[in-house]
């Protein structure tokens, strides 16, 4: 039985559908990244999982239960939003506590789980300070720990590490995963970052107009889009996405080979897909799935090295047909090739198994 399930939620403001007969099943201990744009419902989802909102249609379960009859305040969840929400009065300790003094827990109780959980997110030192005394990373740490203080079985955390620096970014992703284990709890985990849903999430839910497009594992999600929606939200540099209609390759060769006419050349297709034959798509190619090289090969594509830029560990290339249009191809960091920008020619190729296609008009994979 899984921990939370949603079913046909909907819900609109004013003539604006934010929600759409959505649904949703999450296992117990499970960590269900929602991922997606801003506007496209991800708090509002939350807010329903905690109570805070009621649905226009649709219904949560919880532990196999209606929720609709519970309240907030029933309901075993906790919240952590973006923007800290710290009391400006209270000191770190009695934020943190302010959970259990609501249920009325001893003070003996209440300063031991304080500490422990301040232990955990290594902010022992500032429990005496207020929220104005605190850096970003502590006021998120602190938002955090009150969250985590009564041990929820249900923790849903609201894009918490969108008003913290870089450096705290990246820390908090290694350290999520970890206290997300000590605690047990079922977590839902929103963002706009996608490199934070792939390295957070169990799952990923990819929200869009109110529905989930896809819920499937990080690698799924990253090299297996279902739509162009969702292909196009991961990545940076972002997929190569051309309308194209591929047509048979002339010449001997294994039966359903296929090549993609752009501008005045074309482009062979490294797998057979004769159903794709005469038929409108999109190609969609992931930068690092775009081979170049200076070789000439059978089927390769003529350009011209329009630009390089290192990218840390990584050269991303900026293509250039004869027609002018314009590729991405990522590759390992590569100084030399950035020094001949513009003055290289060379062949763009594509990457066996690694070329998908979507319907032009629905954005389905085809």
């Amino acid at each position: 039985m899984p921990h939370l399930k949603i079913s046909g939620l909907s819900k609109g403001f004013g003539r604006k559908q934010v929600l759409d007969g959505l649904d949703l099943e999450v296992q117990r201990g499970e960590c269900l990244v929602v991922f997606g744009g801003s506007g496209s419902g991800k708090t509002t989802l939350l807010r329903h999982i905690a109570g805070l909102l009621t649905p226009d249609a649709g219904q949560v379960w919880i532990d196999g239960q209606p929720a609709g009859d519970s309240g907030a305040q029933q309901r075993d969840v906790a919240m952590a939003f973006q923007n800290f929400a710290l009391y400006p009065h209270m000191s770190a300790f009695e934020n943190i506590a302010s959970p259990l003094r609501a249920r009325r827990m001893d003070e003996a109780a209440i300063a031991q789980q304080v500490r422990e959980v301040a232990a955990l997110l290594r902010i022992g030192p500032v429990l005496g300070h207020s929220p104005r005394q605190l850096s970003n990373g502590q006021k998120q740490r602190t938002a955090l720990a009150r969250s985590l203080v009564h041990r929820p079985q249900m923790l849903l955390l609201d894009d918490p590490l969108r008003n913290v620096d870089a450096k705290i970014r990246f820390e908090m992703r290694i350290e999520f995963p970890k206290l997300f284990r000590a605690f047990g709890s079922t977590v839902l985990y929103v963002t706009q970052d996608y490199r934070e849903a792939l390295a957070l999430g169990d799952r990923i839910g990819v929200l869009v107009d109110g529905r989930f497009q896809q819920i499937d594992s990080p690698a799924g999600v990253y090299h297996n889009p279902q739509s162009r929606a969702v292909a196009r939200l991961f990545g940076d540099p972002p997929m190569n996405l051309l309308e194209v209609t591929p047509r048979r390759r002339p010449g001997p060769g294994p039966g359903g080979a296929l090549e993609v006419p752009i501008g005045a050349r074309a482009l062979a297709l490294p797998e057979p897909r004769a159903d794709l034959a005469g038929r409108r798509c999109v190609l969609g190619v992931r930068p690092e799935d775009l081979l170049f090289g200076t070789d000439p090969r059978p089927g390769a594509l003529p350009v011209t090295l329009e630009a390089a830029m290192p990218m840390n560990v990584r050269t991303v290339a900026l293509l250039r047909t004869d027609d002018g249009v314009e590729l991405l191809s990522s590759r390992p960091e590569d100084p030399a090739l950035a020094a001949q920008r513009g003055h290289l020619r060379g062949f763009a190729t594509l990457a066996p198994g690694r070329s998908m296609f979507f319907d032009p008009v629905s954005g389905a994979r085809v």
